[in-house]
């Protein structure tokens, strides 16, 4: 058996909305959207604002 490495995971983001006061129609608008939208959307904001660190 092969052991497991030990250590920081590998990939991913770390998003801290803790400095953002926008509200979800701020980000997304009023209208309905789809799915796919709000995720770009979503991204567009936390990239934006500076919210997501690697």
């Amino acid at each position: 058996m092969a052991k497991k490495k030990k250590g920081k995971a590998f990939g991913g983001y770390t998003i801290n909305f803790g400095k953002c006061n926008h509200t979800a129609k701020q980000i997304f608008g009023s209208s309905a959207i789809a799915p796919s939208m709000m995720t770009k959307k979503l991204w567009a904001h936390v990239k934006g604002c500076k919210l997501a660190k690697k």
